[in-house]
């Protein structure tokens, strides 16, 4: 009975989060910038490793619904709140994180991308540090050959939380900008001291991003 009960509420969850950040978002006026490249490699077919940091995830299930992506969430009870919204949606939700196990994951991802897929991965989640990029996104990039595309999202007017992550959100009624970066090609042949210069130009450029729509407004 427990287990019933707990399944309907888990499902209300999602029901009720996904009419609620459909209203929220729907009452703001959005901009959207940088999307020609990305569109570009989805007309040519090839892969695509949407980055997002954890503190900038706010938008994503609304965003990118209904596109037949397959996300990489937290197995936390945060996550599971943003898995059961995304679920009714159109997503392909992978459960995992680099704190946790993935061999299985890792697997579908690379199977996806193989065949021209998309994914979201969140670079310094589930824990951090803050914008601090793991490795795990390039690498997927070097196996798969795949693009990584940076992601962000700001407001006109933010409400950042006293969180690990300074996790951004909004108002309704609020300007809104979502923006992309520029695709990334990781040459598959990089190790090592390689390997952590590209990791830290590629957190770089996420950081930068987000300083570029925070000002989007000003």
């Amino acid at each position: 009975m427990n287990k019933i009960i707990n399944n309907i509420r888990w499902k209300l969850i999602g029901v009720m989060g996904r009419i609620i950040l459909w209203i929220w978002t729907k009452t703001n006026r959005m901009t959207v910038v940088g999307e020609k490249a990305l569109l570009k490699l989805r007309t040519e077919k090839k892969p695509v490793v949407l980055l997002v940091w954890h503190g900038r995830i706010f938008i994503v299930p609304f965003f990118f619904r209904k596109r037949n992506i397959m996300p990489l969430v937290s197995p936390s009870g945060d996550g599971e709140i943003a898995a059961r919204i995304m679920d009714g949606w159109g997503y392909r939700i992978l459960r995992g994180s680099s704190s946790h196990s993935i061999a299985k994951e890792w697997k579908e991802m690379v199977k996806e991308l193989n065949r021209g897929g998309e994914v979201i991965i969140v670079p310094d989640g589930p824990k951090g540090p803050d914008r601090k990029m793991k490795l795990g996104g390039l690498k997927l990039a070097q196996k798969t050959g795949a693009y990584l595309v940076p992601f962000t999202f700001s407001t006109n007017k933010k409400k950042i939380l006293k969180s690990w992550d300074s996790f951004l959100m909004f108002y309704p009624f609020r300007k809104v900008v979502a923006m992309y970066g520029e695709p990334i090609s990781i040459d598959a042949g990089l190790r090592d001291e390689k390997l952590e210069n590209e990791r830290q130009k590629v957190e770089d450029i996420l950081i930068e991003l987000d300083h570029k729509a925070d000002k989007f407004f000003d």
